[in-house]
């Protein structure tokens, strides 16, 4: 009896384990994205030079303002 109350503890203990390992690397990651954005104003306007456009900055704060809308 002692033997299966061990594996039940076991195994709730591995679920627990990996539900709170779960959402605290999930937690980690979004605060790291929202102070370290993948992608900035001057990369943006880099890759539209790179592409052959002439950035102005209304059009890069329209880009900049909807890939924010998308990441919330």
């Amino acid at each position: 009896m002692s033997t299966w109350l061990v594996v039940l503890v076991a195994v709730i203990a591995l679920l627990a384990g990996i539900a709170l390992g779960f959402f605290i690397a999930r937690k980690y990651m979004m605060s790291y994205l929202k102070k370290n954005p993948p992608i900035n104003e001057q990369m943006l306007r880099m890759m539209m030079m790179q592409m052959g456009q002439k950035p102005s900055q209304k059009k890069i704060n329209q880009m900049m303002n909807a890939m924010n809308k998308n990441m919330k």
